[in-house]
């Protein structure tokens, strides 16, 4: 492609404009620049798409979840011809894969230990910059009912309501619930207050018949399970 570096996508041989290179030898024949070029649609006039995207994905040490991190904000203030249009793009693609793979994830597993509940939370909670709070809801046969955010932080907390959690579960009557949450910082440790919040709902948990089997804390490529470290 070095040979095209000048040239702008329309003067490219056919076979190696993505979008065509796409009809003609499928998805799989595309480079993750050359699939981010496609959603873009056009560079600026110093480079084209392709060129634009490979300088993003470079910047992102060519990890997607590393760009899945960006926001519209960051995409449009560093590259110049990204705009509002093209930086929401990215960031809308990428969350439809996350929520495909979270999807995929629901539809198959049925918890039986806590590496299922990582799972499914990865993709949700693995890259994004602030803390959430989530509430995983299940029968009896411990398959998931539901899910539920139940808050969202900053960097380094979070706040929860425990009659907020118990409400979700009796609503859907669920069996018994798992908690999770992530640590931007990569830190897989539980911190006291993630000790205590894990006591207060075990404590209403069994006052109500509905007990938490687990707390799981999420990073990027790790987790926490109380249950594992025989905390619960």
């Amino acid at each position: 492609m070095d040979s095209y570096q000048h040239l702008s996508i329309k003067e490219w041989a056919l076979e190696d404009r993505p979008r065509e290179k796409l009809l003609s030898k499928g998805l799989s024949s595309l480079s993750d620049a050359e699939l981010l070029a496609i959603l873009i649609g056009s560079g600026s006039a110093k480079e084209s798409a392709v060129e634009l995207s490979k300088k993003i994905l470079k910047d992102c040490n060519n990890n997607l979840n590393v760009l899945g991190k960006k926001t519209v904000s960051d995409l449009k203030t560093k590259y110049h011809g990204v705009g509002d249009a093209k930086a929401i793009t990215i960031v809308a693609s990428l969350e439809l894969g996350r929520r495909r793979k979270l999807q995929e994830s629901e539809d198959r597993i049925k918890i039986t230990q806590s590496r299922d509940v990582f799972d499914i939370f990865q993709s949700v909670l693995g890259d994004i910059p602030h803390e959430e709070f989530w509430v995983l809801l299940l029968n009896r046969s411990n398959k998931i009912i539901n899910k539920y955010k139940i808050s969202q932080g900053g960097i380094s907390g979070t706040v929860i309501d425990v009659r907020l959690i118990l409400k979700s579960a009796i609503d859907s009557l669920a069996s018994s619930i798992i908690l999770c949450h992530n640590h931007p910082s990569g830190n897989r440790e539980p911190s006291d207050m993630d000790k205590q919040i894990t006591k207060k709902m075990k404590e209403a948990g069994a006052i109500m018949d509905i007990p938490v089997l687990d707390h799981i804390i999420v990073t990027e490529s790790t987790y926490y399970s109380f249950a594992d470290e025989g905390e619960m």
